[in-house]
């Protein structure tokens, strides 16, 4: 039936029935969408034909790439078997015992236990009720705040907006919850001002502290957050800063959860960031390359300390997903466990691509445009400045980033905005060619931008 739509006919049809998340409805009627039809590797093909290199694998996602057929396989298999089953009332079946198995040998210390979800967003909306429910179990229920950081993403159902700090999100709905504090982020470039990246490492991380003070111990449950801001534009925090925040946690008695939604499964090039960074969290929310995207699957890691409480003096806990453990999401998600074990992608991504990303993605630095080309594993970010001899921006009225953005993809690449910084997060069986071809891409989409800006005005000819 599909096939004998046009691009207009579908582009007609999604804008009379299809509300898309994170969009201006009425730019994007006037505009179309655009109609993805295939996808192979670390490739697109649109409706029309045209081929875009996916330079943020889906949304920070598709980890083992495009089209995979054991995926597809162990799905159908699953389906066949046993389609649909829940995980409430004393319940489970093989996929999810196995799963459950298999990710706790792979996550990092005492993380044994896995709370089943259906995305990042569920995942951290259960990391909200759990250390509540902890501290009560506990008994000591004051302990309810938790703190977040300014700029952060944690998925966008209500507890998850409320966790992270983006302030146009929190606009809409009268946001964030009561409970949630939010303290500021590590981002040297933006908002170091005259300090060096330790310095200011290490004052961004004297500010949980601070805050902990002003809001009492006893009343602080945890605090949250991504090993690298992903959604907040690829923010590489000081080396100063995780060991700070390690310490601060572990002294005064608040919960560590550590937001892998992103990192997690092989991003950094090491299977979490946790192991990047050696952290040593309590829980660990987990989602989008835990399947790499082919079905939607999330969960929390959960420490043993913190299971044994809930387990052996808890009681019920009185949350859950209809979905959660779905039979064929862990099917889709033990096959591509395997995948990254057997291909050994994850130890490849740490030895081989991501260094090779990094030096050919170190190059971009000397483009006019760019102020800062920094990158961690396959995760990349360039900041977009008028000038490269100061970190001032360009005004916000201009919106350079999503003028990048659209020529970007005009170009066959698939690149980020987050204001005026790009970013992408490519597959993670990227070869080296691609690679080239990704900054090559990058290149001449920075070329094509600048003469935009010039010949608009914003910048000097």
């Amino acid at each position: 039936m599909v096939q004998n739509l046009s691009t207009q006919d579908l582009q007609d049809i999604d804008a009379k029935h299809h509300l898309h998340p994170f969009t201006d409805h009425a730019e994007l009627h006037q505009q179309g969408s655009r109609v993805i039809v295939r996808a192979e590797g670390s490739w697109l093909w649109d409706s029309d034909g045209n081929r875009l290199l996916d330079g943020m694998a889906g949304l920070w996602c598709v980890n083992v790439g495009h089209g995979r057929h054991e995926i597809a396989e162990a799905v159908r298999r699953q389906m066949l078997e046993l389609s649909y089953s829940n995980t409430f009332f004393k319940t489970t079946h093989p996929p999810a015992v196995m799963l459950s198995q298999e990710l706790a040998k792979l996550a990092p210390g005492d993380l044994n236990h896995v709370f089943f979800t259906n995305s990042g967003s569920e995942a951290n909306d259960t990391v909200f009720r759990m250390v509540r429910h902890y501290w009560d179990t506990l008994g000591k229920p004051d302990k309810k705040i938790i703190i977040g950081r300014k700029n952060a993403y944690h998925g966008s159902t209500l507890a998850g907006v409320s966790l992270g700090g983006m302030a146009g999100m929190h606009a809409q709905g009268d946001l964030p919850v009561p409970g949630v504090h939010h303290i500021a982020q590590p981002y040297w470039f933006d908002e170091g001002g005259d300090m060096t990246p330790d310095e200011f490492g290490l004052w961004a991380a004297g500010e949980l502290e601070r805050a902990i003070d002003q809001l009492g111990e006893d009343n602080v449950a945890a605090f949250i957050a991504e090993p690298i801001q992903g959604a907040g534009g690829v923010i590489i925090p000081p080396a100063t800063y995780w060991p700070e925040i390690s310490r601060i946690c572990a002294e005064r008695e608040i919960l560590l959860a550590v937001d892998e939604v992103i990192c997690g499964f092989g991003r950094l090039g090491t299977w979490f960031g946790t192991d990047y960074f050696d952290l040593k969290p309590d829980l660990m929310p987990i989602a989008k390359g835990l399947s790499s995207g082919y079905l939607p699957i999330g969960g929390v890691m959960i420490a043993d300390h913190l299971a044994d409480t809930l387990i052996n003096q808890g009681g019920e806990f009185a949350h859950g997903f209809t979905y959660s453990g779905h039979p064929a999401a862990c099917a889709a998600a033990l096959e591509n466990l395997r995948i990254l074990q057997t291909e050994k992608i994850v130890e490849r991504t740490g030895r081989d691509t991501a260094p090779y990303l990094a030096r050919k993605w170190a190059e971009l630095a000397d483009h006019p445009l760019v102020g800062e080309a920094r990158s961690a594993g396959l995760v990349a970010a360039i900041e977009l400045v008028p000038d490269q001899s100061s970190r001032r921006r360009f005004d916000g009225e201009c919106a350079v980033g999503a003028k990048c953005r659209d020529l970007s993809f005009a170009n066959g690449l698939i690149m980020r905005a987050v204001g005026d910084t790009m970013i992408i997060s490519p597959p993670l069986t990227i070869r080296h060619e691609e690679i080239d071809e990704l900054v090559n891409l990058a290149t001449k989409t920075l070329d094509d931008t600048m003469v935009e800006l010039k010949s608009n005005g914003t910048m000097a000819a």
